[in-house]
């Protein structure tokens, strides 16, 4: 079984390309569930933000797996095979893991060390696996991906500082605006980035916050954790008049702001000063709004200059990090390799238990005057006896991490203990003596 991850993310595709692709617009659900029926996968997670959109599988076959996955991408989203791969990565095994690690680590984001990125793998892992598509191999992949992203959080200082999107975008306000503490806020949506740019707004002392979402109940619940205003859906165009910032955060598939609607807001504000942030994937706001005089419009991409320097002075962090990542690698590699050894585990388990059976059966008729308790405790000690003498192999063959090295231990396993054979043959009676035989101790045996 190998490991596959075929994706794009704020490295290879601009905001533009990241909106086309982005599985929130028809469902990460409904991408699973089409996953499973079109692409010969034995496991599938789907993780989709703002920054990537990411397919991570277990597959017997990377090559013809990757081209399926092709495939399905260009007909799920509408976009040209071409177009598509131009923008695309692939990453098998150790590759794949060291990837997902670092993502869950908070090192491949835009905003190197941002907190949001691990529950967002967690999300993403929870619900293929809730709906049964995951298995051993992503199972472990994920958690292990956990353990690291946790790791790095509480024993580096990388998110000490880390300049999330929300308070980046505070920091371009200020360089237009200066003082923010006379300005009026709106907020449009109000899920979890909509709440982080509230706070660091609100540490501005803004003169009004107000909240404006579709869903009436998560804008209300919103303006009670930061305090502010809500504003009914129908309100929303007057409330753009009156504001000076603008954030945008939700989930639409299509923008919500269009440029005839901001330039009526510019002719009615008199030419005053106007900053937008879209922060939103797919965007929010139509991108000829940047072209009305008097907007200042960013989206999540122009973000980049303003972290920049902020990954610069916590290179140090991410060299410990990175170690980290390296060191969870390493252990999960360690398991997967071990699996290619585990059908030989089984079959020597099964051949030992399949001798020892025969052969208590074969000693019925001398075990018929113990007792039913005695009986039971040489059956158990039996049991013991094979569970002993297996567990020094077992474990050899497991820590084998290498496949080529496993499979050639477990081929020599399969050629001296026979395992291929369903039914331990006359050589069994060599193997385990009969307590009575010359051979044998019978003061020392079980019976006695």
């Amino acid at each position: 079984m190998h490991l596959l991850v075929l994706g794009t993310s704020h490295h290879t595709a601009s905001v533009d390309f990241r909106e086309r692709v982005d599985f929130s617009r028809r469902g990460v659900p409904q991408a699973l569930g089409a996953l499973i029926a079109q692409v010969e996968v034995s496991e599938v997670v789907v993780l989709s933000t703002c920054n990537r959109s990411e397919i991570y599988v277990a597959c017997e076959d990377p090559s013809r797996t990757h081209h399926s996955l092709v495939k399905f991408l260009s007909d799920f989203h509408g976009v040209p095979r071409d177009l598509l791969i131009s923008h695309l990565y692939e990453l098998t095994d150790i590759d794949a893991a060291r990837h997902l690690f670092r993502v869950a680590a908070g090192l491949d984001s835009l905003v190197v060390g941002e907190p949001q990125i691990l529950g967002q793998v967690k999300d993403a892992y929870s619900l293929a696996s809730d709906q049964h598509h995951t298995a051993a191999v992503l199972n472990q992949l994920f958690h292990h991906s956990f353990a690291v992203g946790k790791r790095v959080r509480s024993e580096t200082g990388l998110s000490d500082g880390a300049m999330s999107v929300s308070y980046a975008s505070v920091l371009l306000a200020r360089k237009i605006f200066g003082n923010l503490k006379d300005l009026s806020v709106l907020l449009i949506g109000a899920g979890e980035m909509a709440e982080l740019t509230a706070t660091h707004l609100r540490s501005q002392q803004v003169h009004r916050i107000s909240v404006a979402s579709r869903t009436d109940s998560h804008a209300e619940a919103l303006v009670e954790r930061i305090g502010g205003v809500k504003i009914p859906w129908t309100g929303l165009q007057a409330e753009l008049v009156s504001a000076d910032i603008i954030v945008t955060a939700t989930g639409s598939a299509s923008p919500l702001l269009t440029y005839s609607q901001i330039a009526e807001v510019i002719r009615a504000r008199r030419n005053k000063p106007l900053f937008i942030i879209d922060i939103a994937v797919p965007r929010d706001v139509e991108t000829e709004i940047g072209q009305i005089e008097q907007v200042f419009l960013y989206n999540i991409d122009d973000l980049r200059l303003v972290v920049s320097e902020n990954i610069t002075k916590r290179r140090a962090e991410v060299e410990r990090a990175e170690i980290m990542v390296s060191e969870a690698v390493e252990k999960f590699m360690t398991w997967l390799g071990s699996r290619g050894a585990i059908p030989t585990v089984v079959a020597l388990r099964q051949r030992f238990e399949t001798i020892r059976r025969a052969e208590l059966e074969r000693l019925s008729l001398k075990l018929s005057p113990l007792s039913p308790t005695t009986r039971k405790q040489v059956d158990e000690i039996t049991r013991l006896l094979v569970e002993k003498l297996l567990l020094a192999p077992t474990e050899q063959l497991k820590a084998i991490s290498n496949p080529e090295a496993a499979e050639i231990h477990s081929d020599v396993m399969n050629r001296l203990f026979r395992l291929t054979e369903e039914t331990p043959d006359r050589d069994t009676e060599d193997v385990v003596k009969d307590p009575e035989s010359p051979t044998s101790n019978s003061k020392n045996s079980v019976i006695s």
